[in-house]
């Protein structure tokens, strides 16, 4: 019986680890808008999935969070540690590893033709929001708040959506412009 060839190439070490940097960097650029800022993550995100694909993007989102869980302050307003995770926006970190692992399962299948890649783009982003608001639910239910699944959406999704759908479109805007012999590269 043929063993298949597992290894992972050093140059796929190399692109993972700088999709995982380019995330990091675009979760410290930050707009105010309210209490919470908006930062460009959803950006880095599904920017690294569509340059790299679905694998190895998802690998980048999930060196990201093993950073940020490490104490390097890879995370929004330039912070990291485990606590990060576990606080009232921790779901949303994890949510992105979640958004990645959607977006490689649904372009494995359907392909990367632009109806596919937008529709797993906006479902991971979906399943972001889903999971990210549950956790902050949650927290903020353990710690003792009168809050509401309303006033959760109200403070974490709603003021947040249109700019994110505006960072999907970014992301495969800035992937579209890149010459299709860097494109293939990479893959």
């Amino acid at each position: 019986m043929k063993q298949e060839n597992r290894t992972f190439p050093a140059r796929d070490l190399v692109r993972v680890a700088a999709a995982a940097a380019l995330i990091a960097v675009c979760s410290l650029i930050s707009f105010p808008v309210g209490p919470v800022p908006v930062t460009m993550q959803v950006f880095g995100v599904f920017f690294s999935l569509r340059l790299l694909g679905g694998r190895r993007g998802a690998l980048a989102v999930a060196v990201w969070i093993a950073l940020g869980a490490a104490g390097v302050p890879v995370f929004s307003g330039f912070t990291g540690g485990i606590g990060k995770l576990f606080g009232a926006t921790g779901g949303y970190i994890a949510g992105f590893l979640l958004s990645a692992l959607l977006y490689a399962l649904i372009t494995r299948f359907a392909g990367e033709s632009l109806f596919a890649v937008l529709a797993a783009m906006l479902a991971g982003l979906a399943v972001c929001y889903a999971f990210g608001t549950l956790w902050f639910y949650l927290v903020s239910l353990r710690a003792g708040g009168e809050t509401t699944l309303s006033y959760v959406l109200a403070v974490c999704v709603w003021p947040f959506l249109p700019f994110d759908l505006v960072k999907i479109a970014l992301a495969e805007a800035v992937f579209r412009l890149l010459p299709a012999r860097s494109k293939a590269s990479l893959r």
